[in-house]
């Protein structure tokens, strides 16, 4: 893992890393803003229907804290979902560079492929994610243990999120479960790695970037 980490990092500078890492980050950013609006209109009818008086000051502020706290915990989950539909060419990338009989043998994965991995991508985080929050909570005496947590949890979520997006390149759905079960050690050591990439602030905006490079790289083994 030191090494593919190492060699997507080197690999940062890369025109297909850097037109993808604009592409996601602005389409994670208008979810949010999105998500903000809404909010704002939701928190405005809320206080309307309960017979406050106020000039929107109050919704708008409330929307605006309640998307920023929003943005902080669910920013794992967007950026992983939305990396899901341009991370074939971050593969790619990869694969053209250090593994050139991979890529001349791959197959760009149909969008309706891309979109199918990345709502389950999004649909597990939210659903294990809900389940722990009882845990989470009770964590909180502990200080670290939420983050723990999350790094686990959310490890163990990456290492089949990212491991998919290199297997749409070159094998069929069906033969995923096989793949994903024979190289599960070596898949929950990517999760982790990509977990903790996403706790620290500023390298958490290039943490699904660094993800899908690593994936690459643990998928063809470093063998070009």
């Amino acid at each position: 893992m030191l090494r593919a980490l190492s060699l997507s990092i080197a690999q940062l500078g890369d025109p297909a890393f850097l037109k993808v890492l604009a592409k996601s980050l602005a389409l994670t950013l208008v979810i949010f803003v999105i998500l903000g609006i809404g909010l704002w209109f939701l928190l405005d009818w809320f206080i309307a229907w309960l017979g406050w008086r106020e000039n929107g000051g109050v919704a708008a502020f409330a929307a605006l804290l309640l998307t920023i706290l929003g943005a902080w915990f669910l920013f794992r989950i967007v950026a992983i979902g939305v990396i899901n539909l341009f991370a074939d060419a971050i593969v790619a990338a990869v694969e053209r560079k250090h593994y050139p009989q991979a890529a001349e043998r791959a197959t760009s994965p149909p969008f309706a492929l891309q979109a199918r991995v990345a709502l389950g991508s999004v649909g597990r985080a939210i659903g294990y994610n809900l389940l722990a929050l009882p845990l989470y909570i009770l964590l909180l005496v502990t200080g670290i243990g939420p983050i723990v947590l999350a790094v686990l949890l959310n490890g163990w979520l990456l290492s089949r999120d990212l491991s998919e997006l290199v297997l749409a390149r070159h094998r069929p759905p069906a033969e995923w479960r096989d793949w994903m079960r024979a190289k599960r050690g070596e898949r929950y050591q990517l999760g982790l790695v990509a977990a903790l990439l996403f706790v620290v602030p500023v390298v958490n905006l290039l943490a699904p970037i660094l993800g899908a490079a690593m994936a690459t790289h643990m998928f063809h083994g470093g063998k070009p």
